[in-house]
């Protein structure tokens, strides 16, 4: 039965004959900078966050992490704007969901400058200016806790992890 199958499979016309079966386009650009090599993932250990803390005060105090651009042309763009982008989580508005692979809940990762301004996700942007060579960017992470499992003291202790994808615009 399947030697008959295959023998009318070959046997059968070319379906698809014609011109333009596959269309490729694109554009080729250049950008003032690059994600240094190697420097493309960025993870963001919190460590142990105790959920005692999050209940007297809401959210930790936040986490650096940095960004790293690299061989930046001014003569290409002179300032970056960076959007990150990711599931937002319901309760708090801006912030980042965390995934729903995480044993923990009630609470949400929350993105700022190193000034401590909210870049709310998905719409928010950060404007930097770029310096010739390298760039860093950097920035700061904290969890927060839902205002309602604040309130019914119910946020679930386990682990958790989040997810975002940044946006640079260059100008």
């Amino acid at each position: 039965m399947l030697v008959s199958l295959l023998g009318a499979l070959t046997a059968s016309p070319t379906l698809a004959v014609g011109e333009n079966n596959v269309r490729l386009y694109g554009s080729l650009v250049a950008e003032p900078c690059v994600i240094a090599p190697g420097k493309e993932e960025i993870v963001l250990d919190f460590g142990t966050v105790i959920d005692k803390y999050l209940y007297l005060n809401t959210r930790t105090i936040a986490q650096p992490f940095s960004i790293h651009l690299a061989e930046c042309d001014l003569s290409l763009g002179k300032t970056m704007k960076i959007t990150f982008i990711g599931p937002e989580n319901p309760a708090l508005k801006g912030l980042l969901a965390i995934d729903g692979s995480s044993s923990a809940s009630g609470i949400a990762i929350g993105l700022e400058t190193t000034e401590g301004k909210s870049l709310a996700l998905n719409k928010g942007s950060y404007v930097q200016g770029l310096q010739t060579g390298d760039t860093i960017v950097a920035l700061k992470a904290y969890v927060q806790a839902e205002p309602d499992a604040i309130t019914k003291r119910s946020i679930k202790r386990g682990t958790f992890s989040a997810t975002a994808t940044f946006s640079l615009e260059y100008e």
